[in-house]
């Protein structure tokens, strides 16, 4: 693999090999597996959605989707030796590769499994690194009081991933409050999308409906004006996030 890298001093930009630590320092696209056109993410999309996590020195974090651990080591500096982060990619081969190369950080465990079914525990953050119809339940009721999790809510998977908004909720009681962090073209999470909500989200993102995202709701009830994706379990709203909502236990 070769990253082309910026050089203001001449028209052509140097080719680093991936062997290269500098190409890491680039704000470019790095490929894992270029047979399947997948790579680690852009660097300061990444780093927008870590600032914006909030993640703090002793929380327990959960990282889905972590392909070979480039952003968890970031995650795990930041929650510290006091904290710790649980990664888990459903490749095995990229597993593999991740438990390697963050073997070094005693506050991380990487697992082999689908991230809807990996036992999180109480987390004070999640990055869900894979497109989403909505946010899962399970992850909601496993947030702490005042926890935070990213989530990208695309559309379905076309050539390159799908298209969408990176979306942040934070938990309050039993409330969530939610707002738009920024666009995101992701590849998916399949395990997490909704085929019933596939039309709905698509026609929220092509209508920019979502924008004024407030709420993600988990109290049972009938749509009416406010609900901008409404599913059966969870429901992306533009109302303010109440109090109290019942569902979470």
């Amino acid at each position: 693999m070769i990253i082309p890298a910026r050089d203001e001093e001449s028209e052509r930009a140097p080719l680093f090999t991936a062997e290269d630590p500098r190409a890491l320092y680039e704000d470019v696209l790095v490929s894992i597996d270029r047979s399947r056109g997948l790579n680690n993410g852009q660097p300061s999309a990444l780093a927008h959605w870590i600032d914006a996590l909030e993640v703090k020195r002793g929380d327990r974090v959960f990282h889905a989707g972590c392909g070979v651990g480039y952003y968890t080591a970031i995650l795990a500096e930041l929650a510290g030796t006091e904290g710790s982060v649980l990664a888990a990619e459903i490749d095995c081969l990229l597993a593999g590769r991740a438990k390697k190369n963050l073997a070094h950080l005693p506050q991380v465990a990487v697992e082999a499994v689908d991230a809807v079914a990996a036992d999180t525990g109480m987390c004070d953050a999640m990055l869900i690194n894979a497109g989403l119809t909505h946010p899962r339940l399970e992850w909601l009721e496993r947030l702490k009081e005042g926890g935070r999790m990213l989530a990208p809510i695309t559309t379905e998977p076309g050539e390159g991933g799908g298209n969408g908004v990176m979306i942040k909720v934070t938990r309050s009681g039993s409330s969530h409050a939610a707002r738009i962090v920024s666009f995101v073209s992701i590849y998916p999470c399949s395990s997490a999308r909704d085929p019933k909500l596939e039309p709905a989200v698509a026609k929220a993102l092509r209508s920019r409906k979502l924008l004024p995202l407030r709420s993600v709701r988990v109290d049972r009830h009938a749509p009416t004006g406010t609900c901008l994706v409404h599913g059966s379990t969870v429901c992306l709203s533009e109302e303010s996030p109440a109090p109290a909502l019942s569902g979470l236990h």
